[in-house]
């Protein structure tokens, strides 16, 4: 968006200096249909940042009651499910009656959670031990390997040095 700003007709060497055949009535018309237009911009800007608040209010209670009708959801569930066992039926396979089910056993089982964090955490210890000790296999098969070269080309040298003065010493 471009707003005009009516200082920048009298700077000098801004290229956009006062026209000679402008009188000043149509320089004070032009301002003020500027500062209208500025003024209108203003004010539906303030009405769509009000809009945004109304909508993010809306918004965060459709969440509160979303969340208070999945509590009620997992209530009735346990209804069921007590009714159910009373009754002595099986309960039955439908997609809602399943999501409430685990849900249901997830808020009656505290230490569910646990136990799977408790597994990640045995797992992530058991690759980081892996990693380790491959680590150290690798810098001691390095070092072995390093140390095992220089033996070879120390033997190495010490044969032909010994095959040079083989010669010469007989």
């Amino acid at each position: 968006m471009f707003l005009f700003n009516p200082c920048c007709l009298s700077c000098p060497g801004s290229g956009v200096g006062p026209h000679p055949e402008l009188p000043q009535g149509q320089m004070d018309s032009l301002l003020s249909i500027i500062s209208s237009q500025r003024e209108r911009f203003r004010s539906r800007n303030q009405e769509l940042e009000a809009e945004s608040r109304s909508m993010q209010q809306t918004m965060q209670a459709l969440q509160g009651e979303l969340d208070s009708l999945r509590a009620d959801n997992i209530k009735l569930y346990e209804k069921i499910k007590f009714l159910q066992s009373y009754a002595g039926r099986a309960g039955g396979s439908d997609d809602t009656v399943m999501r409430y089910s685990s849900q249901y056993e997830e808020r009656l089982d505290p230490f569910a959670s646990f136990s799977k964090r408790e597994r990640q955490q045995t797992t992530i210890a058991f690759f980081y031990t892996l990693f380790l000790h491959c680590l150290v296999f690798l810098v001691l098969y390095k070092t072995a390997w390093s140390e095992s070269i220089g033996r070879d080309c120390t033997a190495f040298c010490a044969k032909k040095y010994s095959d040079h003065l083989h010669p010469v010493l007989l």
